[in-house]
C-alpha cells in the first residue's frame, strides 16, 4: 500500500506539471513585435532634454536618440519620439504616467537596477554610468565642501551618494538642473558638483572642470532602454539590434561623438 500511495503521488505531480504546461498554450501570444511592425514604426518615450542622451538639436540629437535611430532601422522601421517630463522625476516607472499607446520603448537615462526590472524588461546595456563629481580642480576629499547635487536619472542610489556625503563632512544642496549646478560652481557657491557620469563628462568638457567617479562604494550601473514587461518578442529583436550595433563597432561611434572629458 504505501508503495501505490506513492506511485498515485508521483502520478498526481506529473498530472499538475502536464496541466501547467497545458495552460500555458492557452497564454494570448507576444503580439508586441509584429504590433511594432504593422505600425512600422518604433515609438520611444523619452525625457524633452537630458544631454548628452536626449539634446534638442537636429544635427546632435543625443546618444540614446541615435541608438534609437540605429535600432529602428534595424528592424526597418521608423522612429517616433514622444517627449514626457515626468520620465526620471521618481524612482518608480509607473508614475512616469507612461502607456504602450505613447511607447513601446523608454529612453533617456534608464539604468540597469534591481528597482528598475522590477516595473520594466530592460535592454542590453549600452554604457556605464554611475555618480560623478566635477570640480575646478581635483579634490582631495570632501570634508567642509559645499556641493551641488543634480538627481536627474532616478535609477541612481540618492540615498546611498547622500549618506556618503554627510559621512564625508560634505553640506549638500540639490538642485533642479545642470546649468543652475555649473553656475554655482561658477559663482563659487559650490564648491563642486555631482550628477551622472556622462552628463559630468559633458559638462566637465564644456566648461573647464574636472571630472572624476565618486568612490567605488557607490555602485555603478549600465544605461539601458525600457521595455514593456511581457513584451519578449519586441525584446529579443531589440536585444539582436544592439548586439548587432556594438559588434559593428555603431555604438562606439556614438558615444564618441558626444564623449566630453574622461573619467578618472
Amino acid at each position: 500500500m504505501p508503495a501505490l500511495s506513492r506511485l498515485a503521488k508521483n502520478f498526481g505531480a506529473i498530472g499538475f506539471v502536464l496541466a501547467l504546461l497545458l495552460a500555458v498554450t492557452f497564454l494570448p501570444p507576444d503580439n508586441s513585435l509584429k504590433e511594432m511592425q504593422a505600425g512600422a514604426t518604433l515609438r520611444a518615450c523619452v525625457p524633452p532634454s537630458y544631454p548628452p542622451l536626449v539634446m534638442n538639436d537636429a544635427a546632435r540629437p543625443g546618444i540614446d536618440v541615435e541608438l534609437l535611430r540605429a535600432i529602428a532601422a534595424r528592424l526597418h522601421v521608423g522612429l517616433a519620439l514622444n517627449a514626457n517630463d515626468a520620465i526620471g522625476r521618481d524612482f518608480n516607472p509607473r508614475n512616469w504616467g507612461l502607456n504602450r499607446a505613447q511607447c513601446q520603448v523608454i529612453a533617456g537615462g534608464v539604468v540597469d537596477s534591481d528597482l528598475t526590472r522590477s516595473f520594466l524588461e530592460t535592454a542590453p546595456p549600452y554604457a556605464k554610468t554611475g555618480w560623478a563629481v566635477i570640480s575646478p580642480r581635483p579634490l582631495d576629499g570632501f570634508k567642509g565642501l559645499n556641493i551641488g547635487v543634480v538627481t536627474l536619472v532616478s535609477g541612481l542610489d540618492r540615498i546611498g551618494l547622500a549618506s556618503f556625503l554627510r559621512g564625508a563632512g560634505a553640506k549638500i544642496e540639490v538642485v533642479r538642473t545642470q546649468d543652475e549646478l555649473v553656475s554655482g560652481i561658477a559663482a563659487r557657491r559650490f564648491d563642486a558638483g555631482i550628477t551622472e557620469a556622462l552628463l559630468a563628462a559633458r559638462l566637465a568638457t564644456d566648461h573647464g572642470l574636472t571630472v572624476a567617479w565618486m568612490p567605488p562604494e557607490l555602485k555603478r550601473y549600465g544605461l539601458v532602454f525600457g521595455l514593456w514587461k511581457g513584451d519578449v518578442t519586441l525584446k529579443r529583436a531589440i536585444n539582436s539590434a544592439i548586439d548587432d550595433l556594438a559588434a559593428d563597432g555603431t555604438i562606439a561611434a556614438i558615444l564618441s561623438r558626444y564623449a566630453g572629458a574622461s573619467l578618472n
